[in-house]
């Protein structure tokens, strides 16, 4: 008996002692289980960090590597606009130079001009000046015969030539302008009315 409960005294102190090194061993392995959890999570988070940076880097690379194409692109495309309107425009004054020119054997070369739409032909103590249309004149300056170094009356020195190169005249100096006189066109000083050159008979 005495053997009996030494034995079994013994299995309880045993079996009492087994349990909390047992629980004992439990916690130390589920502690150690959280702390490798936790490491992994830290690594975890770690390696999103990097990789987010990564991301954002490369993101930020190719934006500013768009923008300095989109620029690259803009720049090329205004030189290609400009090259291109440069172009047309030297097409158009070439067109304009061919086919827009005063003729003095046509003799119809005004006809279908919107500055002569009103014209109706000579009348007498008149002139006409395509765009300002018939106005009458002293009977002196009626066919007078202009000269260079003579001078225009002030009256007559508002018929503007709208287009000079039509009638294959260079622009005019600082100072001066072409006026209709007449049948004629003449090129003055607009402050004294001097006149500079002289094209006879326009029409």
């Amino acid at each position: 008996m005495k053997r009996i409960t030494k034995a079994a005294v013994i299995g309880l102190a045993m079996a009492t002692t087994a349990v909390p090194l047992a629980a004992q061993a439990q916690n130390r392995g589920d502690r150690q289980e959280r702390r490798d959890d936790r490491r992994d999570y830290r690594q975890d988070r770690r390696d999103d960090r990097r990789d987010f940076r990564d991301e954002r880097r490369d993101d930020r690379r190719d934006w500013r590597q768009g923008q300095y194409d989109n620029r690259r692109d803009y720049r090329q495309d205004r030189r290609d606009d400009r090259r291109d309107f440069r172009d047309e425009r030297r097409d158009d004054r070439r067109d304009y130079r061919n086919d827009r020119r005063w003729d003095r054997n046509n003799r119809d070369w005004w006809r279908g001009r919107s500055d002569f739409r009103d014209y109706r032909g000579a009348r007498s103590g008149y002139w006409y000046a395509p765009g300002h249309g018939y106005d009458r004149v002293e009977p002196r300056y009626y066919g007078y015969r202009w000269q260079r170094g003579g001078y225009l009356p002030p009256a007559y020195r508002g018929y503007y030539v709208s287009d000079p190169y039509f009638y294959g005249l260079r622009p005019a100096p600082r100072g001066y302008r072409y006026v209709h006189a007449g049948n004629d066109i003449l090129m003055i000083a607009v402050a004294s009315g001097l006149i500079a050159s002289v094209l006879n008979d326009v029409y």
